[in-house]
Formats: structure tokens, sequence, C-alpha cells
């Protein structure tokens, strides 16, 4: 298991290399998939909660990490270390997610039925964390 931010680093760094930049929105919803796909595959991809906002699942602390960018795609170099079958998942994630746009995937992480709709139900669960339980099997 990792932190958020250095899966974040890595994601960041990946898309800057392949000169695919994304924002801060891409972030948060590729850190939600990543973090999906692992649990679906019986393991966490980092220990930080996962919580319902208004566009969608955000770890908040790599928001705050990145949210002067704002819209502007983040292009930043990093070095992290990841298992190289952990990385292979990740690029997975990385590569199919990173081409949409990103309100097409705010609409699909809104989706009804699916995770962030059950918690954050209209604004009643603004900020509320989703549980991994719900991720894996309601995504």
């Amino acid at each position: 298991m990792y932190q958020a931010i250095d899966i974040a680093k890595y994601i960041i760094d990946k898309c800057t290399k392949d000169m695919r930049p994304i924002s801060n929105l891409q972030l948060q919803k590729i850190l939600y998939y990543v973090q999906k796909e692992f649990l679906q595959h019986g393991s966490i991809a980092f220990s930080e909660e996962i919580e319902a906002w208004q566009f969608g699942p955000v770890v908040p602390n790599v928001y705050r990490q990145y949210c002067g960018f704002g819209a502007i795609p983040i292009r930043m170099s990093y070095e992290v270390d990841l298992e190289s079958d952990d990385a292979k998942i990740i690029d997975v994630v990385v590569e199919k997610k990173r081409i949409l746009n990103p309100w097409d995937m705010v609409n699909d992480t809104h989706s009804k039925g699916k995770a962030w709709d059950i918690i954050y139900q209209g604004r009643i669960g603004d900020h509320q964390v989703i549980p991994q339980n719900l991720i894996k099997n309601r995504g």
C-alpha cells in the first residue's frame, strides 16, 4: 500500500512524460479509478480515504496539493518507486481514463446508484467518506 500523494506523483510524472498532462480534476478521478481497480483485485492502492465532493470523489490532501493548478494541466516530474505489478495496473487505468473528457469522468462517477451518488445524496453527504467496500462494489 502506498500514500495517495505518491501515486498522484507517479500519475502526474507518467502523464507529463507521455506528453498527456492532466488537470487536478482528472487526477482526482484517476486516483478514484486506481483505488477501485486495486480493491477489485483484493488490495488497497493507498491508505487515505476518498470523500464525496460536489464534482465527484476526492482525496483531500492530494486535492490541496494541486488545487492551485485549477483546470491547467499539471506538468511536473517526480521519481516514485512503485512495485512493477502495481505500476502496470496504474498505467492501464491512467492510459484508459486520461483520454476521456474530465466532465465525462465526473458524470460517470456521479451515475445513479454508484458509490459517490449513494454517499453524496444531493449535498447531504458533501465531504463524507466513501467507504472502500462501496467503491469496490458500486464504483
